[in-house]
């Protein structure tokens, strides 16, 4: 029964494992205009760099995969100890094999929760950044990316004042 109980909670967790969240921004930035790609490729590592440090380098499959893990191992516990009051021994196996059931299940949610919750974060601090960059978030209408204007030539001639009128 043991052999069983931990070949569901296995499976259980390598499934929860399977789904990948992205570890990237799942939002749209364009460069405005005439912005060079280039520096608008620089903005988006640059921003990209910045927003998982804002969420503490942990990227969103990381945040559900810890979730899953956690929860099934609390459902499993609290299966068993249930198992234990409920029948004595011999329903201590079948407690902790519902728990880890129970337990994997929630913990889906509660991963699908988490990993939601760190993109969500990671995607408002990479529109910020990419937005102060000077880059168009969806919905924003487009301007023109200027640059600085030249200076004016160096030698300038000043014309002469006109002739006084008489």
């Amino acid at each position: 029964m043991r052999t069983k109980t931990y070949g569901v909670l296995a499976g259980l967790v390598l499934l929860a494992a399977c789904a990948q969240i992205p570890n990237g921004p799942s939002v749209a930035v364009m460069p405005p205009p005439g912005k060079p790609f280039d520096l608008f490729v620089a903005d988006d590592q640059l921003c990209r760099n910045y927003a998982t440090q804002a969420i503490g380098g942990t990227s969103a499959s990381q945040a559900a995969a810890a979730s899953a893990v956690t929860s099934a191992a609390v459902g499993t516990a609290l299966g068993a100890a249930v198992g234990a009051l409920a029948g004595g021994h011999n329903s201590v196996g079948t407690g902790a094999a519902v728990g880890a059931v129970a337990g994997s299940a929630i913990g889906l949610g509660e991963a699908d929760y988490s990993g939601r919750s760190v993109q969500h974060r990671y995607d408002i601090a990479y529109q910020q950044c990419m937005y102060s960059r000077g880059n168009l978030l969806p919905g924003q209408s487009a301007a023109a990316y200027h640059t600085a204007p030249p200076p004016p030539p160096a030698t300038v001639p000043i014309p002469p004042p006109p002739p006084p009128v008489r």
